[in-house]
C-alpha cells in the first residue's frame, strides 16, 4: 500500500522551496542601514536650578552627582543648561567648559 510520499502523489522540489524561502526572508528583513534617517543629536535641557536631590561634587565647578551619574549644570543668563549623564566627573566638567567656550560665557 503506497503512502502519501510514495507513488503518484503531489511532489515538490526541495531546492525550489528553499530558494523561495530565501527570497521571502530577504524581503521581510530590514536593511542594516536605514537611508534618509534624521540624525538625532543631544539638545541640552534648560532648568531653573540643579535638582535639590543632586549632590555637588567636590573639586569640580559645574559637576553634580545625580542618580549615580555625573551631570554638569552651566548657568546661562537666568537658567541652567544641563549636560547628558556621564560616568566620570571629568567628562561632565569638560562638557561644561566646552559649553562656556561655545556660548562665550564669561567666568
Amino acid at each position: 500500500m503506497p503512502g502519501a510520499t510514495h507513488g503518484v502523489g503531489i511532489g515538490y522540489d526541495r531546492n525550489f522551496l528553499f530558494q523561495e524561502f530565501v527570497l521571502v526572508n530577504q524581503l521581510l528583513m530590514k536593511s542594516f542601514r536605514q537611508q534618509n534617517r534624521p540624525i538625532i543629536s543631544y539638545v541640552p535641557r534648560v532648568e531653573p536650578a540643579p535638582p535639590a536631590h543632586a549632590l555637588k561634587v567636590d573639586g569640580f565647578r559645574d559637576v553634580w552627582q545625580l542618580r549615580g551619574k555625573y551631570v554638569a549644570f552651566v548657568l546661562m543668563s537666568e537658567h541652567f543648561r544641563r549636560s547628558p549623564a556621564f560616568s566620570e566627573p571629568e567628562a561632565a566638567q569638560r562638557w561644561a567648559m566646552q559649553i562656556r567656550q561655545d556660548e562665550d560665557i564669561q567666568e
